[in-house]
């Protein structure tokens, strides 16, 4: 059944507007949860709207995670359904004194930005502009990112919120809503309290393009090799130091130059990626980050790794080298293709929004990645926004209203379906 056109009204745009000028840079030097304490400004900003919306148990909790909850209006026994963006934005460029412009109806070409005028978003570098002719787009000034990685994904979960509180017609179960911290430094879930939380499935609000929905992500580990190396006076070094800093430099190396990384690899394809080195002549640490879809996939990684550094020893007899490998997550699909309603209801709910629904892979993970192995299946829908973690970072206004459609119509689904 394909229900009549909603009459929509959107309050996304001010809202994204509003919430993007607040620094929410979260810090992976830090250990307190959340990492930056700033964090808890939008947080606080979030409760509150939604207190005024009449969500009475909307709050911030000492972790700054915000919880809420709109009861069901139906008297079906739906699934508690939980839609989830996070709050902080990626501390690989500055979120401070975000400058949001709007260019309304958008007729091609390249976006020349105002702050800096180096920094140009380039129609044949950012191919999805070609999709928006006619579109109001959001970008920054130049000078820092714009945070629609996660907050357009934010902006829309409020909008929907404000919908479905003003437009009661509308049936639905009980829906919770998550905001996290944290996120871009992989902890964006570590104190979530899936108890408190209460729901049966969760979609975070966090992809690119309009009409995509992504039930896989990488399946992720961190490498660490700790090389001892042999110090002495180099002066009189001959035949006996055995430099730590240029045993890791070799290893480094000896990577494959044409595969196997980041920058040779797309689709399905994984990697070993180098992130840091730091060290002396003695003791020297190489830092890893290892990705693919499958844990075999990761498996091989390792082993060529550990081959790699094994070989390179070979070079310094009396060095000695640690690999250390921690799971950090894996790729959801192992959860959700266990659910396959999940899926089904938000592409029809892509569809009824009026988009075509493109099922597609993510080359990294979101909070849904962990979530889904703490018993919270939770596949990611688009918000829109593109070039994250970057000063061209954009987002339209049209695919964010789509996205608050689209959570609309879900909700309906599942209600619809139960």
């Amino acid at each position: 059944m394909v229900p009549s056109p909603l009459n929509f009204t959107h309050t996304v745009t001010e809202r994204f507007l509003r919430y993007v000028v607040i620094d929410t840079q979260s810090d992976a030097a830090s250990a307190t949860c959340p990492s930056t304490e700033k964090q808890k400004d939008l947080g606080t900003l979030l409760a509150s709207e939604l207190q005024a919306m009449g969500i009475r148990d909307a709050h911030l909790d000492a972790y700054g995670y915000v919880y809420a909850t709109i009861p069901a209006n139906t008297d079906k026994k739906v699934p508690v359904i939980c839609f989830c963006s996070h709050m902080d934005t990626s501390p690989d460029c500055s979120g401070k004194d975000v400058k949001p412009q709007i260019i309304r109806n958008y007729r091609g070409g390249d976006i020349v930005l105002p702050g800096d005028r180096s920094q140009i978003i380039r129609a044949a570098e950012h191919p999805a502009l070609a999709d928006q002719i006619g579109n109001d787009i959001v970008t920054t000034d130049g000078t820092t990112l714009l945070g629609a990685d996660n907050k357009a994904g934010v902006a829309e979960i409020m909008d929907a919120a404000h919908f479905l509180i003003n437009n009661p017609q509308i049936k639905h179960g009980t829906i919770k809503i998550l905001f996290t911290p944290d996120e871009e430094i992989g902890r964006g879930v570590d104190k979530a309290d899936l108890k408190k939380l209460g729901a049966d499935f969760a979609y975070t609000m966090d992809g690119e393009t309009a009409g995509n929905i992504e039930d896989e992500t990488f399946s992720a580990d961190g490498a660490t090799v700790t090389i001892e190396g042999v110090s002495t006076h180099p002066g009189y070094a001959k035949g006996k130091m055995e430099h730590a800093i240029k045993i890791a430099a070799a290893i480094v190396d000896r990577l494959p130059k044409d595969t196997c990384s980041p920058e040779t690899t797309e689709g399905k394809q994984g990697f070993l990626h180098p992130i840091a080195i730091s060290g002396a002549l003695e003791k020297a640490t190489l830092s890893f980050i290892v990705r693919d879809f499958t844990d075999e996939g990761l498996k091989e990684k390792e082993v060529l790794l550990e081959d790699i550094i094994k070989e390179v020893m070979k070079d310094f007899p009396r060095s000695t080298y640690r690999l250390e490998i921690r799971q950090q997550y894996r790729n959801m699909k192992q959860v959700i293709d266990a659910h396959p309603a999940i899926m089904e209801n938000a592409i029809e709910a892509i569809r009824r929004a009026g988009l075509k629904p493109v099922k597609t892979s993510i080359r990294g993970g979101t909070d849904g990645s962990r979530l889904s192995f703490m018993g919270l299946p939770c596949p990611n829908i688009f918000a829109g926004e593109h070039a994250f973690h970057s000063r061209l970072e954009w987002v339209s206004v049209q695919d964010m209203e789509k996205a608050v459609q689209t959570i609309v119509h879900l909700v309906m689904i599942w209600e619809e379906r139960a």
